[in-house]
C-alpha cells in the first residue's frame, strides 16, 4: 500500500489492534494493506481509503470499532450488504445493528433503542435515512466514535454510482457528538474499491475531509486472468457461456433483467444449476439465491451488477460479463468477486455492438431508481450532465474492451497507478493461448485419467470414464480412482480437449485399429506439475463455434 499521508502504528497500538483482530475475527495476520488502514482510522484523522474489491476493506472500521468507545456509525448503501455485514458481526458477539426501507417499524425501533442505551458497536445506515429530521435528532443524542462512509465515490457525479443522498453526509456528520468529548465532528472514514484521482479529490471535498490522510492500495489481481472477447454478428454468446461457468463457481452479470433470465435458462438448458437475480423478483426469491449462493449451495448465478456486494464467499472462481458495463469502475468491482481467498479465477468479458446499443438505450431512457433510493424530482439540467457523464464511462470502457494492449495495464493506467508492467503473464491479449486454472486443472485429469485406466482404451471409453458413465464393455473403469471426475462436462467437451492435447504432443495414439491413449513424456511432465505451459490450443469456444459456424474461426478467447 502507499501511504500518502501519516504514520503507521507505533508497537503498543499495532499488538492490540493484532489481539483483537485475532479475538473478534479469527485472523492472526493482517492482509496487505489492512493495518496501514486500521492505524489511520484509529490515529483520529479524516481517512479516504482505496481498496480494491475482495482486499477486505471492512476491517478498516470493524476493527477500530471494536476498540474505541461509543458507536462506530456506518453509511451503505445496499441492504443486503447491510443485512450480511450485521449479521456476521452479530455472530462474532460485535452488537451491530441497521436502519433502513426495508426493516420493519419494530425492528428500527429496537435498533434505535439498543443504539441509545450504547449496546451497539456499530449501526449501518441507508443513506436516504439523512432526509429524516427525526434521524437527525436521533444523531445528535449519539456518542459517534467514527463516522464512515461506505462506497465513498456514490458521492460524487464522476463516480459510476452517483447517489443523491451521499450529498447530505457532510452534514449530518457535523450534527454528531465525539465519543471521545473533544469538539467538533467525529473523524470521518471513506472507503471506495474504485475511484480515479479525479474522483478521490471530489469525495474528499463533498465530505469536508480535514487534511485526509489518503491511502491507496494497489489496484492489480494478479490471480484474475483476465478475457475479452469482440463477438461479431455471425456469433452467438450463448454458444459460449456454459463452457465458461460449467464446472466452476460463477458469477454471470447481464445489463438487463430480461437478459439475467436467458442467461439463466440458456444454462439450464444446457443442463448447469443456474439462478437468475434482479431488482424486479420478490423478496423471497432473492433473498433464496442470495443465501444459496453465500451458503455455496447455489454455484451459478446469472444476475443484474447489485449481486455481490457484501457476499463474502471466497471462492468465486470466474466471473462472465455477458455484456459490456456501463464503466471500468463498475467492471473493475464486479471481477473483483472472484479470487479473493487469493487463488486463482477467470473473468471474461464477452462482447458486441448490440451490448453498446443495449447500453446508450439505459443511459437515456429515464432514470430508474434502485432499490432502497429515494425518488427525486427530475431536473433537466441535471439530467443531461449526468447522460453525458454516463456516456463518457461508456466510452471508456469501450475503449477498454478493445484494446490490443494489455488488458491488466489498461486498468491499472485507469486508476492512476504508475509503473505497470507493458505486458503481463495473466491476460488474453498478452497470453492469448495461456490455459486458465480452471482448464489446466481439466487437463490434468484428463491426462490421469488415462494413466488411471493402465493406457489401454481409447477415446470412448476414456471419456466416458471421466464423466462416469456407465459402460458395460470396459467394467473395470468403473474401479478405478478417476471414475466420474469429469462428470460436470460434457462428452463433446472432453473429445475437444484430447484432441487439443494430442496436437499439443501431450497424448499419442497407438497406430492399431483400437487407438488406445497414451501420455508422452512432455504430457506425463504436465500431468505432474514438472510443465507448467504446453502450446494447448483451447477448444472451449472453436470447437462450439466450428459446429454452429464452419465458416468462421473465431478469435480464441
Amino acid at each position: 500500500m502507499r501511504l500518502e499521508s501519516g504514520t503507521g502504528l507505533t508497537m503498543s497500538p499495532a499488538k492490540e489492534a493484532l489481539a483483537a483482530l485475532e479475538s473478534y475475527f479469527g485472523h492472526g495476520a493482517f492482509r496487505a494493506g489492512q493495518e496501514a488502514i486500521v492505524a489511520a482510522v484509529l490515529g483520529g484523522r479524516d481517512v479516504l481509503a482505496v481498496m480494491p474489491t475482495g482486499s477486505g476493506k471492512s476491517i478498516g472500521y470493524q476493527l477500530p470499532a471494536v476498540m474505541l468507545p461509543g458507536v462506530t456509525l456506518v453509511v451503505s448503501p445496499l441492504i443486503s450488504l447491510m443485512k450480511d455485514q450485521v449479521d456476521q458481526l452479530n455472530r462474532r458477539g460485535i452488537l451491530s445493528g441497521a436502519l433502513h426501507s426495508m426493516a420493519s417499524v419494530d425492528s428500527r425501533s429496537e435498533v434505535e433503542r439498543a443504539v441509545k442505551a450504547g449496546h451497539l458497536r456499530l449501526l449501518y445506515v441507508a443513506p436516504e435515512r439523512f432526509a429524516s429530521h427525526q434521524f437527525l435528532q436521533l444523531l445528535g443524542a449519539l456518542e459517534v466514535a467514527r463516522f464512515i462512509v461506505d462506497e465513498a465515490h456514490c458521492v460524487s457525479e464522476w463516480g459510476h454510482d452517483f447517489r443523491p443522498d451521499y450529498r447530505r453526509l457532510r452534514e449530518a456528520a457535523a450534527v454528531c457528538r465525539r465519543s471521545d468529548g473533544h469538539p467538533g465532528r467525529p473523524p470521518i472514514a471513506a472507503f471506495t474499491a474504485t475511484a480515479t484521482p479525479e474522483v478521490r479529490d471530489d469525495i474528499a471535498a463533498l465530505l469536508g475531509l480535514s487534511h485526509p490522510q489518503v491511502l491507496v492500495a494497489g489496484f492489480d489481481r494478479p490471480n484474475i486472468f483476465l478475457r475479452v472477447e469482440r463477438l461479431g454478428e455471425s456469433i452467438d454468446k450463448n454458444v459460449l457461456l456454459p463452457g465458461l461457468v460449467r464446472g466452476r463457481r460463477a458469477l454471470v452479470y447481464a445489463a438487463t433483467r430480461k437478459s439475467v433470465e436467458a442467461a439463466a435458462a440458456h444454462l439450464a438448458g444446457a443442463g448447469l444449476v443456474a439462478a437468475a437475480y434482479h431488482a424486479g423478483l420478490p423478496d423471497q426469491e432473492r433473498t433464496r439465491v442470495q443465501d444459496g449462493f453465500a451458503k455455496g449451495s447455489l454455484r451459478v448465478v446469472c444476475a443484474t451488477n447489485a449481486f455481490g456486494m457484501g457476499i463474502d464467499r471466497p471462492d468465486v472462481d470466474a466471473i462472465v460479463h455477458y455484456a459490456i458495463p456501463g464503466s471500468i469502475e463498475a467492471y473493475y468491482q464486479e471481477i473483483g468477486r472472484a479470487g479473493r481467498d487469493g487463488r486463482p479465477a477467470t473473468a471474461t468479458l464477452l462482447w458486441d455492438d448490440a451490448d453498446v446499443a443495449t447500453r446508450e438505450f439505459l443511459i437515456d431512457s429515464p432514470r430508474r431508481d434502485k432499490p432502497g433510493q429515494r425518488a427525486a424530482p427530475p431536473d433537466e439540467q441535471e439530467t443531461t450532465r449526468r447522460k453525458e457523464l454516463e456516456h463518457r464511462r461508456l466510452q471508456r470502457m469501450i475503449a477498454y474492451a478493445d484494446t490490443s494492449s494489455c488488458l491488466r495495464a489498461t486498468i491499472l493506467q485507469y486508476f492512476g497507478e504508475t509503473g505497470a508492467a507493458e505486458q503481463c503473464p495473466s491476460c488474453g491479449n498478452c497470453r492469448p493461448d495461456a490455459l486458465d486454472a480452471y482448464e489446466r486443472d481439466l487437463v490434468r485429469k484428463l491426462l490421469a485419467g488415462i494413466v488411471r485406466a493402465g493406457e489401454r482404451y481409447g477415446r470412448s471409453r476414456v471419456a466416458n470414464m471421466l464423466l462416469g458413465t456407465p459402460d458395460e464393455s470396459a467394467t473395470a473403469l468403473g474401479r478405478v480412482s478417476t471414475f466420474g471426475l469429469l462428470g460436470h462436462e460434457t462428452s463433446d467437451s472432453l473429445h475437444s480437449w484430447m484432441s487439443a492435447c494430442m496436437s499439443a504432443g501431450l497424448i499419442a495414439t497407438s497406430s492399431d485399429q483400437y487407438r488406445t491413449l497414451r501420455l508422452t513424456d512432455q504430457g506425463r511432465a504436465f500431468m505432474q506439475g514438472r510443465l507448467q505451459d504446453a502450446p494447448i490450443e483451447r477448444p472451449s469456444v472453436d470447437h462450439h463455434l466450428a459446429r454452429r459456424f464452419p465458416e468462421r474461426r473465431m478469435r480464441r478467447l
